[in-house]
């Protein structure tokens, strides 16, 4: 599973809102609720918020194993 725990800390560190995202930027509010909700997004919409927080992938979005494959793993 991907989950953007991280991108709310670089958002926080390079000091750009949520308001602004929108605004300015013209991520839509559909974007971040899937983003808050860890649910899928487009790889546009990754390489944008990476492009406007001159950062890379790794800074916003991290994999973790969810149950099912850990279960998996152990058979």
């Amino acid at each position: 599973m991907i989950i953007y725990n991280k991108l709310w800390d670089t958002l926080k560190e390079k000091k750009i809102s949520q308001y602004k995202l929108i605004n300015t930027y013209g991520i839509s509010t559909g974007q971040l609720d899937r983003l808050r909700k860890n649910e899928s997004v487009s790889t546009n919409t990754l390489d944008m918020l990476c492009d406007i927080l001159d950062c890379s992938l790794y800074d916003i979005a991290e994999y973790k194993k969810t149950t099912a494959e850990n279960e998996l793993e152990q058979s």
